[in-house]
């Protein structure tokens, strides 16, 4: 997937979800299906994941190198990261990583604060992705906590297919 055609996915996602979370019902935000995410964990979740993404994206390229080194596999698609991220997902049996671990409930004041946030985060990533060129999007690589060390390109398109995954869960049960 080309460069121009991912920031065009991010925005997309990033449309629907956005909007999908202005229309619901408030009194919904602070609730979820039993054992499960509330909607305002669920945006609580997705911009932990693209902020810190955003925050790789700022390091010095030299940096990613150095400490994660450089791709040594060709690209993959759009379809065979989705793919993968859902073999990964039923291996790893409902295992949340990282700060989504002992997410606290958002609270329904701080709504607009969250989607404000995710938008604005949506906006940084199209623009780092915009300013990496093709080469550096292929060779650079950072860690996925759930799929290993991904070139920078496929952990942006993964980013994208990551907001849809959460939108339709969202969409469907709640």
């Amino acid at each position: 997937m080309d460069k121009e055609a991912i920031i065009s996915k991010l925005e997309d996602v990033h449309r629907e979800l956005l909007s999908w979370l202005k229309h619901q019902e408030d009194q919904k935000w602070e609730k979820g299906p039993q054992g499960k995410w509330t909607t305002g964990q669920h945006a609580l979740h997705l911009l932990q994941s693209i902020k810190t993404l955003n925050k790789a994206l700022s390091y010095p390229k030299f940096m990613l190198n150095f400490k994660f080194g450089k791709s040594n596999r060709e690209v993959r698609d759009y379809d065979t990261i989705i793919a993968r991220y859902h073999e990964r997902l039923k291996e790893s049996q409902g295992t949340t990583f990282g700060p989504s671990k002992n997410m606290n409930i958002p609270k329904l004041k701080d709504k607009k604060y969250y989607i404000d946030r995710l938008q604005i985060q949506n906006r940084k990533l199209q623009y780092k992705t915009k300013k990496w060129t093709n080469s550096q999007l292929d060779s650079y690589v950072l860690p996925h906590p759930l799929m290993g060390k991904m070139p920078v390109r496929e952990i942006i398109m993964w980013t994208a297919y990551h907001v849809e995954h959460h939108t339709n869960t969202l969409q469907i049960d709640y």
